[in-house]
């Protein structure tokens, strides 16, 4: 393994989107989704000790979870969490841990990881990183992994690519939020446009003189033992850099990527029943049921008659049932629980 090359793991996250399984508390980066005796985070540090050296992996994550991260991590030493004291999104998480790691090696390349993905190819994953990586390294370039989308998902971010190209890295033209359906459909038959996998990889001298074109009055804030979140914008990286730097090229990858950021994106990513049910580690009992989400707590039951395209969700002191696929009103719900209930339920 290539002793220049680093790791960082976003786990700071909240996880609103998948409650109530996921809960404030414990959200989804500490939870075993699939029943596998590994959290997503776990999971995660797994596929990327194969590629950069483990001692070189960086977690960074909110004051509130780094007892969790420890203890599911144990190889992860303290010098290498980077904690927030107040959430502020990516960019001041990154824009500090970049400095952390610029003054133990000024010479890293650094691949960002979020700790919500789920990879299916393994081994072609390790060779799409390690490309990157080696890339990276050799050009002040700032890469974004783009996949190849199979279907017009809405709940993705894209990436179109430009005709200029330096060997499989394309020169990115334009990144595109979460699209409408249409637009989707179209981004996806024109061939142009790749879901942005949210995977970064870079030089950290490439990305620190980023955040001091981009981000100037941030930087003081960070570069420093004890860094101020609190003086710092909330704004993620994709906005504060990658959509606004010339030098951001797009690494073309199919490694059975699926971001599992929303119930719809689990859905699609997971095997399904005979009548396209996805079930998750639980005991169900179904009668005319298809195309639903079903996700119990251990030693519970459930009983389900005519019902399509439904979320049935239970953990702890809360049940959802809603359609699946209605992000809005899911969004909804969580903050109605929240302004009604206050910290109960959430």
């Amino acid at each position: 393994m290539n002793n220049n090359y680093y790791c960082i793991i976003m786990a700071g996250g909240m996880g609103r989107r998948f409650w109530p399984y996921s809960r404030k508390a414990l959200p989804k980066q500490f939870l075993d989704f699939f029943g596998t005796g590994q959290t997503l985070l776990q999971q995660t540090y797994d596929r990327y000790k194969h590629i950069v050296p483990a001692s070189n992996i960086f977690v960074s994550t909110h004051i509130d979870y780094k007892e969790m991260v420890m203890q599911m991590l144990p190889e992860v030493s303290e010098e290498r969490l980077i904690i927030e004291d107040e959430r502020r999104n990516t960019a001041p998480a990154i824009a500090y841990a970049s400095h952390v790691i610029h003054k133990i090696n000024p010479n890293a390349t650094i691949v960002v990881a979020p700790s919500d993905h789920m990879i299916i190819k393994l081994d072609e994953f390790k060779e799409a990183i390690t490309k990157g990586l080696d890339f990276a390294s050799k050009s002040d370039k700032l890469v974004t992994i783009g996949v190849k989308p199979n279907r017009p998902e809405t709940g993705y971010g894209y990436i179109q690519a430009d005709d200029e190209r330096e060997g499989d890295f394309y020169k990115v033209k334009t990144f595109i939020e979460k699209p409408a359906l249409e637009f989707a459909e179209m981004f996806v038959q024109s061939g142009e446009f790749y879901w942005n996998s949210g995977i970064f990889i870079w030089h950290v001298n490439t990305i620190l003189n980023a955040f001091h074109t981009m981000m100037a009055d941030v930087c003081p804030r960070v570069e420093c033992d004890h860094p101020d979140f609190s003086a710092c914008p909330n704004i993620s990286i994709d906005y504060s850099i990658m959509e606004k730097a010339d030098n951001v090229y797009v690494q073309l990858c199919d490694f059975g990527w699926a971001d599992l950021g929303t119930w719809s994106s689990l859905y699609d990513a997971c095997p399904k029943d005979k009548n396209q049910n996805v079930i998750l580690h639980s005991n169900t009992l179904l009668d005319n049921c298809k195309e639903n989400i079903i996700l119990m707590p251990e030693g519970k039951l459930a009983v389900l008659q005519d019902l399509e395209g439904y979320l049935i969700v239970e953990r702890d002191n809360a049940l959802l049932v809603c359609k699946k696929d209605d992000q809005d009103a899911i969004r909804k719900f969580v903050n109605d629980v929240e302004m009604k209930f206050e910290e109960k339920f959430s």
